[in-house]
């Protein structure tokens, strides 16, 4: 009888032991998960004082310089972050400047080709004229850049606002979508010279 309910006894603990064992080893995996999960968040490579060069032919046509350039994921995944700013320099087939990009931010999907600026963006053109937006993306297969945001763009006779443009990435044609306001730079110089 004795022997009979010990054995029983240990077979009732075998499963209870198991089941604490697994229960161990699945939190040690997800601790493991959670560990690997973090290194993913983590920079692949950091570069400072990064300076790209895009040409074609031996043309120069992009330099993109930046403070810190921080490279994350793999593959289709893969990115680029620009998290102390960026300047962009675009080149026309002379090596002159057409125009140049700055903002306080930028984030590189290097999978899609597609390049977004976020805070104080500003695109001047070698005519002089600015854009000013807190949101530029910057298609590089088609050339293109454009936004949703507020715009104000700057030209040599008058500031227009709006909400949303696009334009060639040398932004020597440009269209803004919805036009909330123009102020004509030559009336008011000619307003403030009378009223002195």
């Amino acid at each position: 009888m004795n022997f009979k309910k010990i054995t029983r006894n240990k077979i009732q603990i075998i499963p209870m032991l198991i089941a604490f064992g697994i229960l161990c080893s699945c939190e040690n995996d997800v601790a493991e998960i959670e560990s690997l999960t973090h290194r993913k968040n983590e920079p692949i490579s950091i570069g400072k004082n990064v300076e790209l060069i895009y040409s074609e032919k031996s043309n120069v046509q992009i330099k993109i310089t930046a403070p810190l350039m921080e490279e994350y994921g793999v593959e289709e995944n893969k990115y680029m972050e620009m998290t102390k700013g960026i300047e962009v320099l675009f080149y026309d087939s002379l090596m002159n400047i057409s125009s140049t990009l700055t903002a306080n931010y930028a984030i590189h999907r290097v999978s899609k080709n597609i390049m977004e600026a976020k805070d104080d963006v500003v695109v001047v053109n070698d005519k002089g004229e600015i854009l000013n937006t807190e949101h530029l993306i910057w298609e590089q297969d088609s050339s293109k850049i454009y936004t949703k945001d507020f715009v104000k763009i700057t030209t040599e006779d008058e500031v227009i606002m709006g909400e949303g443009m696009e334009a060639n990435q040398d932004f020597t044609k440009w269209r803004i979508h919805k036009i909330k306001g123009i102020i004509n730079i030559k009336e008011e110089e000619e307003d403030s010279l009378k009223s002195e």
